[in-house]
């Protein structure tokens, strides 16, 4: 025969192991939270480590544009496309330009800055070469830093 006073003693054993439980999850998560935040701000200082900044530009810059498709039988083309003209600025290191002169690409299109290239200027790009097999009249010069 069981007596009134086992049950009531097997309740409460009962309600410590399920606080003693409660405890022992909850320290184990602080734990564990401790050693996640650890490893985060270890591997943002190890994947920040070699990253430089993105090159700034202001309205009315000139830039050149990377091709991102790359067609067969282009190998030997110019890697980009320009001049462009920086028409507006959005969050997040990107740009809307826009096209200047005829040559190939986009009338208007927005990227990022690590697709972007400072236009400068040469004083032998003449608009006459037309020699190129790839028809890109364009000449620049991008400087050591932008590369």
């Amino acid at each position: 025969m069981r007596l009134r006073d086992d049950i009531e003693l097997k309740e409460i054993i009962e309600k410590e192991k399920l606080y003693l439980f409660q405890e022992k999850r909850l320290e184990l998560r602080e734990k564990a939270k401790e050693a996640i935040a650890k490893i985060q701000l270890e591997n943002r200082k190890t994947y920040n480590r070699k990253r430089k900044q993105a090159s700034k530009y202001r309205i009315g810059e000139l830039v050149a544009i990377k091709k991102t498709q790359i067609t067969p039988g282009r190998k030997f083309c110019s890697k980009f496309l320009g001049p462009y003209e920086i028409i507006k600025i959005l969050r997040g290191d990107r740009y809307v330009v826009a096209k200047i002169g005829e040559h190939e690409g986009p009338r208007t299109t927005s990227t990022s800055a690590d697709h972007l290239k400072r236009w400068l200027m040469s004083e032998y790009a003449s608009d006459n070469d037309s020699d190129n097999d790839c028809h890109d009249d364009t000449v620049f010069i991008a400087s050591e830093a932008d590369a």
